[in-house]
């Protein structure tokens, strides 16, 4: 059976990274591409790199006929996702990659990303879209909403952890690395080449990513009590990968053991041989996750390394995977493309 799939945002590059994955997947067809910035353009001129595929043209998302569409994927900024979501059929299954109906509670909502949220019925049905920790409400829900880049990585390295109670929940501190696309493909003049390039440096410094409200809601739920992680995001020169290195309290073959337990038998997540650290060069265009634990010199303290590709297992891929389970798909259908290396 082949669904139709409809892409919103289609001209930015999760919604690029889309078209590349479905173009490898047996049982998708893409039947409408929106763009509002770009419509009437076709995806050869905005996308170069996929002039190869048949694609329809980008439309405005007011001209897309949705009655046979079957599942749509909306990879829009926020708060303008949660008004489009709010008008689409109620029949139609959603993937958002925004950060519109991440998070539970309004209020935090507004807290982190400073406006009052549109779509409550929307957000009360939304399922957290973390695949491999929430599988079974994603193959029920109707809207799915795709975690933060950053987010996820940290949670990968984190949630088996603070389940099982293996390490100190007061003593966390995540340091992150992310390559320049998770900015989105507006023009900034701070993503300018000659500004970014030679140089990294930290931004949100101090608790104020919005990604943080993601990591107090999932983390505290798991540990039935609040827990708040120390966090410092780095914009690094490089197009695609993120790289977060976890600072914890425990031991670390305890840890690595509970990672490896946790992951066993999960397709896209690799828990490295102990003692062994990972690379973003080792994901990049892929929707692996490599997990590497080391021993701190620090007696019961451990270092956890956890990389990923921002755009892929990240955002687009994730989302792929989600999709896949909404419609009875192999989860992995589309997505077992190898790494990109060198």
């Amino acid at each position: 059976m082949t669904h139709n799939i409809a892409i919103l945002g289609a001209s930015g590059y999760t919604g690029a990274e889309l078209i590349r994955l479905i173009a490898g997947h047996s049982s998708m067809k893409i039947k409408a591409l929106g763009g509002n910035s770009k419509a009437g353009q076709s995806m050869a001129e905005v996308f170069p790199h996929l002039r190869h595929l048949d694609l329809p043209s980008l439309v405005t998302i007011e001209d897309i006929d949705f009655s046979d569409i079957d599942l749509c994927f909306c990879a829009l900024p926020h708060k303008t996702s949660q008004e489009v979501i709010a008008a689409l059929p109620r029949d139609l299954k959603i993937v958002d990659l925004s950060a519109d109906f991440r998070l539970r509670d309004p209020d935090e909502y507004t807290k982190w990303y400073g406006n009052k949220h549109a779509a409550l019925a929307q957000q009360d049905e939304a399922v957290y879209g973390l695949t491999e920790f929430y599988r079974e409400d994603i193959k029920k829900a109707r809207l799915v909403a795709g975690t933060g880049c950053n987010a996820a990585t940290g949670q990968f390295a984190l949630r088996p952890l603070i389940s099982k109670g293996v390490i100190d929940l007061d003593e966390i501190i995540l340091d992150l690395k992310c390559a320049v696309s998770g900015a989105g493909r507006s023009l900034k003049e701070n993503l300018l080449h000659a500004e970014l390039s030679e140089g990294y440096h930290a931004y949100a410094i101090g608790g104020t990513h919005r990604h943080l409200g993601e990591f107090d809601q999932e983390f505290s739920a798991l540990a039935g009590r609040p827990v708040r992680v120390q966090f410092t995001p780095h914009l690094i020169p490089a197009n695609r990968g993120i790289l977060a290195t976890v600072y914890v309290k425990g031991d670390a073959q305890v840890i690595h053991d509970t990672l490896k337990s946790a992951y066993a038998g999960e397709p896209f997540i690799e828990v490295l041989p102990f003692g062994e650290a990972p690379s973003t060069r080792h994901i990049r265009g892929s929707n692996f996750c490599h997990i590497g634990v080391v021993s701190d010199r620090l007696d019961g303290r451990s270092v956890v390394v956890a990389a990923l590709d921002n755009l892929t297992k990240g955002s687009s891929g994730q989302a792929l995977q989600n999709a896949n389970l909404m419609l009875g798909i192999d989860e992995t259908e589309g997505l077992m493309m190898a790494p990109l290396f060198p």
